[in-house]
């Protein structure tokens, strides 16, 4: 499939299996506004629904489009031969420089102003010299991103030529190193379409592919599509090194061509019908809210998902993927869900994609939502009950200290009372999409209107609250509390059982002034926050001690076993972990709709606790018992307590039988021969 070079030249295949005529157009240059050569392809250069020829002297750099004509579809769509169309296994595209969006509309030809794909080479990734890290599940901490904005900023560090790119990315690994995450996210970085956006914006974070294979040439350093493919090695190579895996957030789901009125850039011209969900009239069935919807269970769709992953994965050794609106992937004709959707079938069954992390968004925009029963065995899944029961806790909402219980044991409620596996929920308390952690204890509502949209794009329902004053202040106790809550979130994540994920730049108190939709932000609004004065140093601090203590305590936190809730017996093995849950009494949990306080305890065997965790969201100090200690008690953390005291470096030794909790605070206590070293 696609462009590949061969001793003689090179071969053009395309799937176009309602096509009764095709044109290959070799361009000179990725400028040009006219085809220096038309070649049709007829019924000899077809097999079965490809088509296909190879060109003798052509070599990487090729510039090249098709034409597909066939008849028009119901509703009066589809075929355009008057478009030239990207190969959608393009793995570099050009042409940037002339591309008009609107010319791609209408029934005008649009050869002086389309995008070209780029014939490259098709090497694999050098696995010897640089191994996947391949970090577990157990240890894994994600950090999502987005490459252009992580560098943006005049004062990154990074060269002017280097930033917002791939390879100013690579500068700041010491950085994510020294953090102590082990896996980055990144937005798209899957060629996507800038002027898919309102008059005066831009796509900035890139839902909106235009190429499942190209990488965006706006995160490249230069403008020579060839050397796309190798910055995205460069960068992933320089991940391994740093033993620091890097997971693609793909956009499979739809497409930027929109409804039936957007442009024919690619998929519509060249098999309309087969690509989109329709009705019988010729309407598109959109579940992604973007005009369209992939029709992943059909064959040849399939099959261009997997070339797709298959080429992100061993040719430029990227280590997993995070499905956006991934369940969408699973409906079938007429938009019904699948219990064995044929793509995730596929994906289980691949042997090149069998060893690669899995992740998916378990909603779409038609109201499915399969979390536990997500339809696949690799794929895990985010967990917005987590995001969502975390955020009204802390916030002091009534009938959250339940839930509370629920995600921090691993959310058995959302499992039929067994805890989601490991690599089956990925905890998160912000992501891109909404506010940003700082903004999360700021702001009572979105702040959108930068957008151009009068506020109305964005989510309404947050669970957020700015603890009396919306957006800064002075009052030196708002920020106090503010600071406090923040600590609170990011404690309460990381010592949940499951996969934690982290924002950009929540670690240092990153605010985006209240907007919670920056998808057509390319300005300081939505870039990473570097200046040591705009840094937040003391909560890059806590948050660096609190993963190392997380990575020290990963037995008692998130084994690969789940932890047992009934107390041992005589003769069973000494050393099991089991947990216990309390209110400010020892073994008297409140799980009323009005309580705000919670604890829980882990016991080795019956020799006593080695983990106890106290949780106070009231308006008021609470005083806890404590259970036990299998050997002394040391307070680990205390988010009361002022920077630096919060997360000391060493443990603060505690004899007392019982704990004060300030109100809105956590505190967690370890036996001595738990400490984290």
């Amino acid at each position: 499939m696609g462009s590949s070079i061969t001793p003689m030249g090179v071969n053009f295949s395309l799937a176009a299996p309602t096509a009764n005529r095709v044109e290959l157009l070799l361009f000179s240059h990725a400028d040009a506004v006219q085809a220096e050569q038309i070649i049709e392809l007829d019924s000899n250069h077809r097999s079965g629904d490809y088509w296909h020829v190879e060109v003798e002297g052509l070599t990487a750099g090729c510039c090249y489009g098709y034409r597909v004509f066939g008849p028009l579809q119901p509703g009066g769509h589809g075929f355009l031969p008057a478009k030239v169309l990207l190969d959608p296994c393009a793995r570099a595209i050009a042409g940037w420089n002339v591309y008009r969006r609107g010319a791609a509309t209408g029934a005008s030809p649009n050869t002086d102003a389309c995008l070209k794909a780029v014939v490259c080479e098709r090497d694999r990734f050098d696995f010897d010299a640089h191994p996947r890290p391949r970090h577990s599940w157990t240890s894994s901490v994600i950090y999502e991103l987005h490459v252009g904005s992580f560098t943006r900023r005049d004062d990154s560090g990074v060269e002017p030529s280097q930033r917002g790119t791939l390879r100013g990315l690579i500068t700041k690994l010491p950085y994510l190193s020294d953090l102590g995450v082990t896996a980055i996210e990144l937005l798209p970085i899957q060629a996507f379409d800038l002027q898919d956006a309102p008059p005066g914006r831009d796509n900035v974070w890139g839902y909106s592919p235009l190429s499942w294979f190209a990488p965006h040439q706006g995160f490249i350093e230069g403008d020579d599509p060839l050397s796309a493919r190798h910055q995205v090695r460069e960068l992933v190579a320089a991940c391994h090194d740093a033993g620091i895996e890097v997971l693609l957030d793909v956009v499979y789901n739809h497409t930027t061509e929109g409804n039936q009125q957007g442009p024919t850039l690619s998929w519509r011209g060249i098999a309309d019908k087969l690509y989109y969900h329709q009705s019988a009239k010729g309407d598109y069935q959109d579940v992604s809210g973007c005009g369209n919807s992939i029709a992943a269970n059909r064959p040849l769709v399939r099959e261009l998902i997997l070339e797709s992953m298959r080429c992100w994965a061993i040719e430029l050794g990227i280590d997993g993927f995070r499905f956006d609106l991934g369940i969408a992937l699973s409906r079938g004709e007429n938009l019904k869900p699948l219990d064995r959707p044929p793509l995730f079938e596929a994906i289980d069954a691949d042997p090149h994609l069998s060893d690669l992390k899995l992740v998916s968004e378990p909603w779409d925009c038609g109201g499915l939502y399969r979390l536990s029963d997500f339809p696949a065995k690799r794929i895990g899944a985010w967990n917005g009950r987590f995001r969502d029961d975390l955020r009204s806790f802390w916030k002091g909402d009534e009938n959250s200290t339940w839930k509370l219980g629920q995600r921090l044991r691993g959310s058995p409620d959302l499992n039929d009372g067994k805890p989601l596996k490991l690599d089956r929920s990925v905890n998160f308390i912000t992501a891109h999409d909404g506010f940003t952690l700082a903004d999360l204890v700021c702001f009572n509502r979105k702040h959108n209107l930068a957008n151009g949209e009068d506020n109305r794009d964005g989510e309404n329902h947050n669970s957020s609250w700015n603890h009396g004053v919306e957006g800064p202040c002075t009052d030196l106790a708002v920020q106090a509390l503010r600071r406090r809550q923040q600590r609170n979130l990011l404690t309460s994540l990381l010592l949940s059982r499951g996969v934690p994920m982290l924002l950009m730049g929540d670690e240092v108190g990153r605010s985006q002034g209240g907007n919670n939709n920056t998808w057509c932000q390319d300005s300081p609004l939505s870039w990473m926050t570097w200046r040591q004065d705009q840094c937040d140093q003391d909560l890059f601090c806590f948050l660096q001690r609190l993963l190392h203590a997380r990575r020290e305590l990963t037995d008692l936190l998130n084994s690969g076993t789940a932890i047992s809730e009934i107390a041992p017996k005589c003769g069973d093995d000494p050393d099991r972990l089991w947990r216990q849950w309390h209110g400010v009494e020892l073994q008297k949990p409140d799980w009323a709709s009005w309580s705000h306080c919670l604890a829980t305890s882990l016991h080795q065997g019956e020799r006593g606790a080695v983990l106890w965790v106290g949780f106070n969201s009231y308006f008021k100090a609470m005083h806890f018992d404590l259970p036990p200690a299998a050997s002394a008690w040391h307070r680990l953390i205390d988010t009361a307590l002022p920077p630096g005291q919060d997360l000391p470096e060493r443990a603060e030794p505690w004899s007392p039988n019982s704990v004060p909790l300030e109100s809105r605070s956590m505190v967690v206590m370890v036996a001595k021969e738990w400490l984290p070293n």
